[in-house]
């Protein structure tokens, strides 16, 4: 749970490469509104915007790739931020996944040239992404500002997911010089009831105060004010249109 101390050219030569096993590479959230989230994030975290594949555009910083936002194709879709973990072969993972006891809630299927993408869900129900690199890798940068640097699982059984992810991703969270972006938190009672676990995607920012203003600013709400975790400074918010995201400040 270590922060990687990688940062700029180095960072981003080390994130060109193909990420490792259970390795956070992606982020990428499914909106109503495109124009307006590209709106919203462009001036929170100063990202560009470029087509992607099919209706779904790419957020850049700097140049490099950072997340993708893609209109919702049925308006029944949560409006969410989704982590994806690398991999290199979606249908092997999936089996994997599903003999573990979770399933595969998207089988593989493939994006153009980019990769394979899939989505699956842990025994408790957590929905997260797969990604098999095709001429997309994923992060360009990560650990900035204006980038993802954390994902962080909410749970209410802390024990089963431990073995489920330590069983499935081993190496990149305990394997040898591993300095994984992925923790998780267990949900007690001053939780919603109706809070499902979930996933959530943390983007670090210089001054978390600054950025919370920010996000008011621009039609966002603060869900969480700050508090202080093990890997830094932290604030839950949703955008403008509902999606649910951190700032991480460390």
């Amino acid at each position: 749970m270590a922060e990687n101390r990688a940062s700029g050219n180095e960072e981003a030569e080390e994130t060109r490469g193909v990420y490792g096993e259970g390795v956070p590479c992606w982020v990428d959230a499914q909106l109503a509104d495109v124009e307006a989230g590209k709106r919203f994030y462009g001036e929170l975290f100063g990202w560009t915007f470029a087509p992607a594949y099919g209706s779904s555009v790419w957020a850049r910083l700097t140049g490099e790739p950072v997340a993708s936002l893609a209109p919702k194709i049925d308006g029944r879709m949560p409006t969410v931020w989704t982590v994806s973990f690398a991999t290199p072969d979606a249908r092997a993972l999936g089996r994997r996944i599903t003999e573990a006891g979770g399933q595969v809630v998207m089988a593989p299927f493939p994006v153009g040239d980019l990769g394979v993408a899939a989505l699956a869900a842990d025994p408790e129900g957590a929905v997260f992404g797969l990604w098999q690199a095709g001429s997309h890798h994923g992060f360009g940068r990560r650990h900035e500002p204006g980038t993802f640097v954390w994902a962080e699982l909410y749970t209410r059984d802390t024990a089963g997911a431990n073995a489920f992810y330590g069983g499935l991703f081993h190496d990149a969270l305990f394997g040898e010089g591993a300095e994984p972006d992925f923790g998780r938190a267990h949900v007690t009672e001053v939780f919603p009831a109706e809070m499902p676990p979930h996933f959530l995607a943390h983007f670090r920012v210089t001054d978390l105060d600054d950025a919370l203003g920010a996000v008011r600013r621009l039609g966002g709400r603060v869900q969480a004010p700050p508090f202080e975790t093990s890997y830094g400074r932290v604030a839950v918010v949703t955008d403008n249109q509902g999606a649910s995201f951190a700032l991480l400040q460390r």
